[in-house]
């Protein structure tokens, strides 16, 4: 077994030569939504090259007419103009399916060989067009649109696309130059001077055009190899953080990408905030009558009743607490009204409650507690290497739990102590559900009795 291994190429070298080469190699280790977006943009890179492509033709026609007319030539039947309606006739249909998004493969590939066998035999009419020797095409600036082609095969950021193109390139220019030389009207010379004033072939220019092309293609490869590598990674990272987007409330999320320095535990801000936590009342109860599925599907809509409430009103969400919500208020961003916040997301919570229906028939009423607690509190992160979260602590995250607990004893959905309520009128918050004040209360976990404000019916 031993030797086996011995013998055996490195696991993955394969892949890894496929995935430089951009032969597919990478699309099983990405999920199909990075897979969807790589192919969306190698769609939109088809109709731009397609685009480009016919400003190029454009532009080889105009130049075309140009030095025409300086320079007619002697035969009246032009080959170039018919190769050119033929190449922009077949780039318009390829613009047309790239649109459709109706390129595959196989047309890609032909697509690539099409364009490079119109150039070459737009560059070899030449000699017929103006009756001269098959070696003056190969000192035609036309074969400089080979680097165009061999270019516009990049955008898709695929490797394959622009080996193919440089391939059809070396080959075509190669057949060019076999072609004149087997027709040796116009011999081989080793003069530069020679080469440049006549039709005289200089064998090492030709050699110096193939190299270019060759490099040009190899480094392009590179480039597009590189760019791939790179453009595959930030789409991985994009949907990576449009996903955990999801898991934090949008002012977190915004916070996280716009870091300047590392998250670690330990970094905190102190706020003055107000807390807001919520609990679906009989929930251990339900637990045990419903089916799985069906609790946690009315356990969502709850929480989503809760949270569009919190945000309406300018809160976040801090966590949630199997059957409960803690939202806070000025923690994530100061505020000048939390206080006044959070007891205006409570009636709303109530009133969405009043006029909610289970979201399957047969499921049980809702019925939620809540209360809100106001005072200065640490926002920052805790946990530890490799999992770390966003919290607030302190005084009111503790008082606001001991008081939701207390609704039951006072009988009523939600309440406040009478400083939070005092601060709200202060923020500008006016009540529009009935209130009620108990004073001197005692709360279970609080050591002083509280003044407390009633909100809503019991």
């Amino acid at each position: 077994m031993t030797h086996a291994a011995a013998v055996t190429s490195p696991p993955g070298t394969a892949a890894r030569a496929r995935r430089w080469l951009g032969l597919g190699a990478d699309a099983a280790d990405l999920p199909r939504r990075v897979q969807a977006l790589v192919v969306r943009q190698q769609d939109t890179a088809e109709i731009i090259i397609g685009v480009m492509q016919a400003m190029a033709i454009a532009t080889f026609a105009v130049l075309y007419a140009l030095s025409r007319t300086a320079n007619p030539p002697p035969m009246e039947i032009e080959p170039v103009p018919v190769t050119l309606a033929l190449d922009a006739l077949f780039t318009a249909l390829r613009l047309w399916l790239a649109i459709r998004r109706r390129l595959g493969p196989g047309l890609l590939a032909a697509s690539v060989v099409i364009d490079f066998t119109v150039l070459f035999l737009t560059i070899w009419s030449f000699h017929l067009q103006y009756m001269a020797p098959l070696a003056v095409v190969l000192k035609a600036p036309t074969v400089m649109y080979v680097f165009i082609l061999i270019t516009l095969r990049a955008l898709r950021f695929e490797t394959r696309w622009v080996l193919l193109a440089g391939a059809a390139a070396m080959l075509g220019w190669t057949a060019i130059v076999a072609a004149a030389l087997l027709q040796g009207s116009a011999g081989v010379t080793r003069s530069f001077l020679a080469y440049v004033t006549s039709p005289a072939i200089l064998i090492g220019a030709e050699f110096d055009k193939l190299v270019s092309i060759a490099m040009v293609t190899a480094l392009l490869a590179l480039v597009v190899a590189r760019g791939r590598a790179v453009l595959v990674e930030a789409m991985r990272e994009q949907i990576a953080a449009a996903e955990l987007s999801r898991f934090f409330v949008p002012e977190i999320a915004t916070r996280i990408r716009g870091a300047e320095a590392e998250q670690m535990a330990g970094q905190a801000e102190r706020r003055q905030a107000s807390i807001l936590m919520t609990d679906l009342r009989g929930f251990t109860g339900m637990a045990r009558a419903m089916e799985p599925d069906a609790l946690l599907l009315l356990l969502a809509a709850y929480q989503a009743l809760v949270v569009r409430a919190v945000r309406a009103h300018g809160g976040s969400i801090d966590k949630y607490l199997g059957d409960g919500v803690l939202a806070s208020f000025g923690a994530v961003a100061p505020s000048d009204t939390h206080a006044a916040d959070a007891l205006r997301a409570i009636e709303a919570v109530q009133e969405a409650v009043s006029g909610w229906a289970p979201p399957e028939p047969g499921m049980p009423p809702v019925a939620i507690g809540m209360a809100a607690s106001s005072g200065e509190v640490l926002f920052g992160t805790v946990g530890a290497e490799g999992r770390l979260e966003y919290t607030v602590i302190g005084d009111p995250v503790n008082r606001t739990a001991k008081l939701e607990k207390h609704n039951k004893a006072e009988g009523s959905v939600a309440l406040t102590d009478a400083v939070t309520y005092a601060l709200a009128e202060a923020q500008g918050y006016v009540p529009s559900v009935p209130t009620e004040r108990r004073a001197a209360r005692q709360v279970a976990g609080v050591e002083a009795p509280l003044d407390l404000v009633l909100l809503g019916r019991p």
